[in-house]
This record gives structure tokens, C-alpha cells and sequence, in this order.
């Protein structure tokens, strides 16, 4: 057994630094409904946090080294920088220290069907669709989810049963703390390679997480998911995918102004034809991988129907936020060059008549690594707005700025704060126009600005 598992049976304390982080709100939550006294720090208001204060956790805006005090037991995000004071503290403070991913490591640990969604592209679309279906199936599952699944408003979810749902990151293997029963293997692309250095040791991490599990769902089309597969032996396999070979099977896709149809086959049998509410046709092969997982979990057919019918995305996935002065605003998490591609792919498909990206790079070392691959993507849009690089845990040793992505997107402009950026997109988008703004990191305010400048 972990050394935190045996710590979280003799403390009563736990203080979240960064606790307003998509993947620390949820725990918080957990912990909070398991009767463990919380308290937290950020250094941002969001909507995250604002459901965690609405808990009645207190929450310390600023990290500061006295925020720790009182506490038995620290969980920090990766997010942090190493010279945070307040993580400094911790560690110093002989305060039993984890980061995040241990935690959750230790929450999977208490479940008997814990289903881990991993790949590169579309974990939280997939966990979010998957959790809606357990809920329509009345299978109360526990969640830890990216982003906010608008049937519960919330990220986090606590059930009563031993299934739990949770998106497992590979971001510095960080999914190699998780206890998958079920390992669901979206698709694997060269993505934090700063840390990965090559596709093979990439590769072999996904292998390392499929092993550790008793059963794997996997995208049965995609290359590198079937390398990390290879010599794979004591699973139970399920594949999913379009062509033919493929267990659970989309047949006769068909696209409506982005919206997908398509034909759910099992083994080569027809059992319904699933409608999706959510653009884009890569939310196909999103469908297949959560429906297998949840039909292995106890759910029916009709109950994926049901879902199905009333999921319209997870929060900040082509989240469209309203229509002002004819303008359609809208939010994705997109931000890697292949989410870019897709989003404003989709983006085009739709009934639009023009499209403007607005996106900020999230790390110095992603944008600059693969900035060729960033701009070839952005060249997709009509329109096209950066904002400066979001570095959130790096330095930027790279030298990288948005200017460099700017010069090899031609007609593109950039701006350093949102307010500029916000300004310059009301002043020149048309009624007609779809606005989407891009990017991991705080992106999301720049279309809130815009928002209540249109309004105004």
C-alpha cells in the first residue's frame, strides 16, 4: 500500500494549494463529502473555485507560506513553480506532502471498477460523455472530470457505487500513480515532449498504463495506440473504431453542419444509431470509447440513447457561450496544433460566415517545439488573433514569443493583454461572424471580456 494511503487514515487536515485547478476541485470534493476538514489557496478566481467556496472550504486567494498553517496533510498541483512560497513551506514544514496525482492515485485505489480515460486529444469530452451515461443508468458513479459537465455543473462528482470515472493524463506519467480496472486508450500523438524527448518512450508510458489495468479500451484505427498495445498479454481487449475489424463500430457516419450520426455496431450487429448534440466528427470516435466503457459498466443501449440526446459537450469544448450583436461566441480547450486543427476544421463546417481564431500558446516549450504544426492549423481560420504565451510552469529557456507565431500566420495580429485583444475583436467582427477562443490556460476570460463589451 502507498505511503499517502496509510497517511490519509490518520488525518484529519488537508490543505489544497492551487485547489481551484481542474483536477484539484474535484478531489477537494471527495475528501470534502468524506468528512476530511479542507482548506485551500489559488491565485485566481474561476468558476472552479467559486464551487469549491460554496462548500464552505475556505479559500486563501495568494500563496503565501502562512497558508499551510493548521494543516495535517498538503496536496499541491503540478502546475506549481518550484520556487512557490507556499510550496516551499511545505515541503519544508515536515507536513506529509504529495502532489495532486498521488492523491488521485489513492482516490482510484478505493474503487473496484475505476474506468481511466487517457490519450492525447479528447479525454474530457470521453470522461464527460461516459459519466453522463452512468448517470442516465442510474449507476451513481464518482468523477473526476476536466472540465464542467453542464448535467451537474461541476467537474467533480461523488456516488455511492464502486465505479469511478476519471481522465488520466500522461503529462509527466502522471497516470502511472492511477489503479485502472479499465484503461481507456483514446489515441497517443507526440504531445509534452520536453518530458517524453522521443514518440517511442511516449509510447512505451501508454504501454506501462495498459498493463497496470485488467481490461483496455482502445481506438482500434489509430497506429500509435496499437504500438503501445503490442505483446499485451492477460487483457481483456476491446477495440473500438470505424473500420471493420473493430468491436464497437461507427457505421454510415454522416455530418449535418458538423453534427455527427452514425450507426453503433457491436461484432458486426446493429443496435442503434446514436445522434450527437456536440460538433465535430472526431466526437464519433469520443462516443464509441465511453459507450463500450459504460456498456461494460451495466449500461444499456437505451440508456446511451438517452444520453446522448441530452449531452451537448463538456464545459470549454466548443462550449458555445451566446450570440451578441450577431456575433456567435464561442470556448475550447484546444491546445495542441492537432485540437486546433480539428476545432477550426469543425468550426468551418458549420454556418458561419467567417471564422476568427483567438488563441493563446499554453508553455513555451509546446510552442516553440512544434510551431511549424501551430501555424499550419491556424492557417484553417479566416481571421486569425494570438495572445502572448501563457507559461504557466516554465521559464521560457526557449527564447519563444508569440511574434515568431505570428510572423508564419500571415494577416494575423497579437496583443499582450485580453482587453486589447477583446477590443480589436468587437471593433472588426460581423453579424454572421463565429468567434472561438483557444487554448488551455485563462484564454476563456478574453471571451468573457468580449462578451460584456458586445453587450455594452
Amino acid at each position: 500500500m502507498e505511503e499517502i494511503d496509510n497517511t490519509l487514515k490518520t488525518v484529519k487536515s488537508i490543505h489544497f494549494i492551487g485547489i481551484g485547478g481542474a483536477g484539484m476541485c474535484p478531489l477537494a470534493e471527495i475528501l470534502h463529502h468524506d468528512g476530511y476538514k479542507i482548506s485551500g489557496s489559488d491565485n485566481n478566481e474561476s468558476e472552479t473555485l467559486s464551487r469549491v467556496k460554496a462548500l464552505g472550504i475556505p479559500v486563501a486567494m495568494g500563496q503565501r507560506a502562512e497558508n499551510i498553517a493548521g494543516a495535517e496533510m498538503i496536496v499541491y498541483t503540478a502546475a506549481l513553480l518550484p520556487d512557490n512560497p507556499e510550496l516551499l513551506a511545505a515541503k519544508a514544514s515536515g507536513i506529509p506532502t504529495y502532489e495532486r496525482a498521488k492523491l488521485l492515485g489513492s482516490v482510484t485505489r478505493r474503487y473496484n471498477n475505476c474506468l481511466c480515460v487517457c490519450g492525447t486529444h479528447g479525454k474530457t469530452t470521453t470522461t464527460a460523455m461516459l459519466t453522463q451515461i452512468l448517470l442516465t443508468a442510474q449507476l451513481s458513479p464518482t468523477a473526476v472530470i476536466g472540465g464542467r459537465l453542464p448535467l451537474t455543473n461541476s467537474n467533480g462528482l461523488v456516488g455511492e457505487s464502486e465505479t469511478m470515472v476519471c481522465e488520466a493524463c500522461e503529462f509527466q506519467d502522471t497516470f502511472l500513480q492511477l489503479d485502472p480496472n479499465v484503461a481507456i486508450i483514446l489515441n497517443v500523438d507526440e504531445d509534452h515532449m520536453e518530458y517524453f524527448k522521443t514518440l517511442e518512450n511516449l509510447i512505451a508510458s501508454f504501454r506501462r498504463f495498459a498493463s497496470m489495468s485488467k481490461t483496455v479500451i482502445y481506438n482500434g484505427d489509430d497506429p500509435n495506440t496499437l504500438r503501445a498495445l503490442e505483446g499485451l498479454k492477460g487483457k481483456k481487449l476491446i477495440s473500438f473504431g470505424r473500420s471493420e475489424e473493430n468491436m464497437f463500430r461507427a457505421a454510415n457516419v454522416t455530418l449535418r453542419h458538423a453534427f455527427a450520426t452514425f450507426d453503433l455496431l457491436y461484432q458486426g450487429e446493429f443496435l442503434t444509431k446514436i445522434y450527437l448534440r456536440l460538433p465535430g466528427e472526431h466526437n464519433v470516435m469520443n462516443a464509441l470509447a465511453a459507450i463500450a466503457a459504460a456498456m461494460l459498466s451495466g449500461a444499456s443501449i437505451l440508456d446511451c440513447e438517452y444520453a446522448f440526446a441530452a449531452f451537448q459537450g463538456a464545459g470549454r469544448r466548443f462550449e458555445v457561450l451566446g450570440t451578441y450583436r450577431g456575433i456567435t461566441i464561442a470556448d475550447d480547450y484546444a491546445h495542441h496544433p492537432k485540437e486546433l486543427s480539428v476545432a477550426l476544421t469543425t468550426a468551418k463546417q458549420m454556418p458561419y460566415q467567417r471564422v476568427w481564431a483567438v488563441f493563446q500558446p499554453f508553455t513555451f516549450s509546446r510552442t516553440a517545439m512544434l510551431m511549424d504544426d501551430f501555424a499550419k492549423a491556424l492557417r484553417i481560420a479566416d481571421r486569425v488573433v494570438l495572445t502572448k504565451i501563457m507559461g504557466a510552469r516554465e521559464i521560457n529557456t526557449y527564447g519563444v514569443s508569440t511574434a515568431d507565431l505570428a510572423a508564419k500566420v500571415p494577416g494575423s495580429v497579437w496583443f499582450d493583454e485580453f482587453d486589447e485583444t477583446a477590443d480589436y475583436i468587437v471593433e472588426h467582427a460581423r453579424s454572421g461572424d463565429l468567434v472561438l477562443t483557444m487554448g488551455c490556460g485563462d484564454i476563456y476570460k478574453a471571451a468573457k471580456l468580449m462578451i460584456k463589451k458586445l453587450k455594452s
